[in-house]
């Protein structure tokens, strides 16, 4: 348990009135959910915030770069069995969104936090988190991202010292290098479908072996620990063998591997697998991902894949041709501007599908479909790729700005 805290000074309650109201306003004028403004206005008049609201929680902190909206919902529907819970449950993932839903977490337990990657340092630094989960690492907006092993170097040194248990992914070899600067670790075999980013070690730059499911670098030994919780088909096997059953209405091999770990964050606070999971299975969608609407007297499935790993697991969800696909990339800020990542995602895996394709950047994706040797229409917009769809279930596939446009014009 958070030990008792000493009460807000009245600076803090100012700054926490000013954040609430600054959210209100920019609510009011349509803008968003405010959490960010709110955020800003709060710690612009008191910088010490963060730490003063998580002081009275056991914070749970979840980074990577795929999956950890999801999980942090999962992580906190679980732990709702042990106490009630604080969570910034939109994804507003930086110390402006983070402070801006704790402020709103009065009396709350538990404070389960999304981190971007890039922040996970210094918010695991003001926040002294309980728990940290640690899912995965791979390329993500290259315009502004460190490159995949400098940020595994930055968590191996924010991490070491921490006081946290480190829940982390076994089979990810810039995760493990991460997390083991850490001296309370448990391992959890969530398994790794995109392998691009971790072929050579990331301690010394050798080359990694993969037998089987193990990694191990032979230049310098740096291996795959043992795993201690793992995902097994649809089953978790917790540390005593025991394999408990995923019911999850979400779909998909990668969210019965954020189940997974999960349920061992869970677990850390004592909550068992069995009522964890069971918990999980509450989660219909999160923040839109996953949603079945209706649309132009259509069935759209809405899919967020932000990068090549999250395109190749969104891949392996969708229904089998020739249900048709809609594609839509941005290249907003928030999106990073270099689409050069689209060369690295297999759109072969399309093929047998009717594709079309939107967005800011359709003209870009549409170069990598031709080269990929897919057929595929150019659309102006939703409405027209819709229209001109073949009939049944539509699914479609955006990355981050794409996804938020495609939820404001069907209404989601």
């Amino acid at each position: 348990m958070a030990g008792n805290s000493e009460p807000l000074s009245p600076r803090a309650k100012l700054a926490v009135t000013a954040g609430k109201a600054a959210a209100a306003v920019s609510r009011a004028a349509g803008r968003g959910s405010g959490s960010v403004i709110g955020g800003k206005v709060a710690l612009r008049l008191d910088p010490d915030l963060l730490r003063r609201l998580a002081q009275h929680l056991d914070v749970i902190l979840v980074s990577a770069t795929n999956g950890k909206t999801t999980t942090t919902r999962l992580i906190a529907e679980a732990l709702r069995a042990a106490g009630p819970v604080v969570s910034n449950a939109l994804g507003a993932n930086m110390p402006a969104g983070i402070t801006s839903a704790l402020a709103g977490g009065s009396d709350a337990r538990y404070g389960v936090i999304e981190v971007d990657e890039k922040y996970l340092a210094g918010v695991a630094r003001d926040t002294e988190p309980k728990a940290i989960a640690l899912l995965n690492l791979s390329r993500d907006q290259l315009d502004r991202a460190a490159e995949t092993r400098m940020l595994a170097e930055k968590w191996r040194e924010g991490l070491a010292g921490t006081k946290a248990v480190v829940i982390a992914n076994a089979d990810d070899p810039l995760i493990v290098w991460a997390a083991s600067s850490s001296t309370n670790v448990v391992w959890v075999a969530a398994g790794q479908e995109w392998k691009d980013d971790a072929w050579s070690c990331p301690s010394c730059g050798g080359v990694l072996q993969r037998p089987g499911d193990d990694w191990v670098c032979a230049d310098c030994g740096f291996r795959r620990p043992i795993p201690t919780w793992a995902l097994n088909g649809d089953y978790v096997l917790d540390p005593h063998g025991s394999a408990w059953p995923i019911h999850l209405q979400l779909p998909g091999r990668a969210n019965k591997a954020n189940a997974a770990t999960s349920a061992a964050v869970a677990a850390t606070f004592g909550v068992p697998p069995q009522v964890a999971l069971e918990r999980m299975y509450q989660v219909q969608a999160v923040a839109g991902r996953y949603d079945v609407v209706t649309f132009e007297e259509r069935q759209l499935r809405l899919l967020l894949a932000k990068n090549p790993a999250g395109w190749l697991e969104t891949f392996s969800l969708i229904d089998p041709p020739p249900t048709p696909v809609i594609l839509s990339v941005n290249a907003r800020g928030a999106d990073g501007t270099d689409t050069s990542w689209l060369w690295d995602v297999d759109y072969t895996r399309l093929a047998g599908h009717p594709i079309c394709v939107i967005g800011d950047r359709k003209l870009d994706l549409a170069v990598r479909l031709e080269v990929a040797g897919l057929d595929f229409r150019v659309c102006e917009n939703l409405d027209e790729a819709v229209r001109i769809a073949p009939p049944g279930r539509i699914e479609t596939i955006a990355n981050y700005t794409a996804f938020q446009d495609l939820r404001r014009r069907v209404g989601n």
